[in-house]
């Protein structure tokens, strides 16, 4: 990790990507992909490992997955597995064969090479909330998402210093016909960010524009987009043991070209999985290994990762419960198998309340530091979540981004350094007893760097806090990210690579972008 990790600096200009004194709207930390330096969390023992292990590949020997898409199934028939119409069932050794191909860790590079970031190993990056049909403000409260609000979100992803990656739509603009909404939402995501950006896959012709539209952003040949990954796709099985025909599709698109792809279950223990956490996790497992064996098969050594999604559903309601102590034990479950297969892992910052509230901030902090104990490597919907899923909010991205850089912070070796000068023996014999370390010369040389200095947290006292207006945090969340809005300025972009880009999305405007009758 750099040198200057500790240090602080101006927010990066207005887009969080240049410096420019005097035009910041909070002093956030700089650029940097965090490494893990904790043990992971282990839960389960050897024989737990291994029992989770072999129930998973129990179900993809005896039981199978349907994989609801012919050309799937004719790879992997061709592969030697087993298959009864969509039903296909593949033995360990096959499934073993196909994981050993895959690279526990992969770069993927976006049109700013600065931005690189790095999946697997003790890395671990940060990514925007993806997919919500809603958003919710302090001033308009819950409302369908448009394309404005897409576009304030796409803002935020790229202000923040400690939201590495572009993911899904921060919020699903409905005010766009879907047959072209990925070229609208894409455009604006390669223009408003620099960073990686994620295609949906949702039908060929989504996945193949949006792989087109990140190579001519970048300014690359066919061939230099297909040397080394530059976006990627995640995939969701349908949980129990399906897998789609749009997903699987656009999944081997993405593997014959060398771009990564997250296959992550969506396995909520007693609704769409057993009720048991180890039932739930190797059913999840399953699903995923199935996906990454056809990858791998297709294209020996594509990168791929393994999301976790499982938690438990509120057995009174049927609703879905995040950051539960289920979920965080799941998500370590998750953690030291994946690690048994040398994959990377990807999870999410998740939570069930309704609003910014406390019950948001403790449950995203559970599912937060559960994806730091697990060696989570990509946190998906790190900033923003609400409902399950079902809302993104502006206010709720700026609180989380204070608990991502709290993390980031809480990473670096300088916080545990054992240095002479650490230890500051001369520092307590000089104030000595019943003194103070206010003003001693070890605390001057220091203070700046010393602590995590928040930029949404108020750490005065309640008389202070109350005479100054009684702001609570999601107040004062929405000042900031009102205020990043009106100063936002765009990442710069080549000018030749900006109209290529433009010139695609007319052309394929013009075309009809993707069809939506199916």
């Amino acid at each position: 990790m750099a040198e200057d990790q500790g240090k602080r600096r101006r927010a990066g200009g207005r887009a969080g990507n240049k410096e420019r004194a005097g035009t910041a709207v909070i002093d956030q930390m700089s650029w940097r992909i965090p490494v893990n330096t904790d043990r992971p969390t282990e839960p389960l023992d050897e024989d737990g490992v291994l029992a989770v292990h072999k129930g998973a590949m129990r179900i993809l020997k005896d039981i199978g997955i349907e994989f609801l898409n012919p050309d799937a199934v004719t790879i992997l028939k061709k592969a030697g597995c087993k298959v009864d119409g969509t039903n296909v069932r593949m033995d360990e050794t096959f499934v073993m064969e196909m994981l050993a191909h895959a690279p526990s860790e992969f770069p993927i590079t976006p049109r700013n090479p600065a931005r690189e970031v790095i999946i697997g190993g003790k890395h671990m990056v940060f990514v925007n909330v993806s997919s919500p049909p809603n958003s919710w403000d302090m001033e308009r409260g819950k409302r369908s998402g448009d394309f404005e609000t897409f576009k304030e979100f796409m803002k935020l992803t790229q202000y923040f210093n400690c939201i590495h990656i572009a993911g899904g739509y921060p919020v699903e603009p409905i005010d766009i016909h879907p047959a072209v909404r990925h070229l609208d939402c894409v455009y604006e995501k390669l223009t408003l960010t620099d960073k990686v950006i994620h295609a949906y896959s949702l039908g060929a012709e989504r996945v193949e524009d949006v792989m087109e539209m990140t190579r001519l952003a970048a300014g690359l040949t066919h061939a230099e987009f297909d040397a080394r990954p530059r976006m990627y796709t995640n995939i969701n099985s349908v949980s129990p043991l399906k897998h789609d025909y749009p997903m699987l599709d656009g999944a081997m698109r993405l593997a014959r070209r060398g771009q990564p792809v997250i296959v992550t279950p969506f396995t909520l223990a007693g609704a769409m999985a057993p009720v048991t956490m180890a039932g739930a996790v190797a059913l999840s497992l399953a699903e995923a290994l199935a996906a990454i064996a056809l990858l791998q098969y297709i294209n020996p050594g594509c990168p791929v990762a393994i999301g976790t999604f499982t938690s438990n559903v509120d057995m009174k309601s049927g609703a879905p419960a995040f950051g539960t102590p289920e979920y965080m034990r799941a998500t370590q479950m998750t953690g030291q198998l994946v690690r048994h297969y040398k994959l990377p892992l990807r999870s999410s910052g998740v939570c069930a309340a309704n609003v910014p509230d406390g019950q948001a901030m403790w449950e995203t902090s559970n599912s937060l530091w559960a994806a730091v104990q697990s060696g989570t490597n990509m946190v998906y919907h790190a900033a923003g979540w609400l409902e399950g899923g079902l809302i993104a909010s502006p206010e709720k991205f700026v609180m989380d981004c204070e608990v991502l850089q709290m993390i980031q912070r809480y990473f670096e070796k300088s916080v545990v350094a054992t240095t002479e000068d650490d230890l500051a023996f001369d520092a307590i014999k000089e104030v000595g007893a019943g003194g103070h370390y206010f003003g001693c010369q070890h605390t001057q040389d220091r203070y700046s760097t010393a602590f995590y200095a928040p930029f949404v947290s108020d750490w005065r006292n309640y008389e202070a806090w109350n005479i100054d207006g009684a702001v609570w945090t999601s107040e004062r969340a929405h000042r900031i990210y009102k205020q990043i809005i009106a100063e936002f300025e765009a990442p710069e972009m080549n000018g030749d690579h900006k109209e290529d880009l433009r010139r695609f999305v007319a052309k394929r405007k013009q075309e009809g972008g993707a069809p939506t009758d199916f």
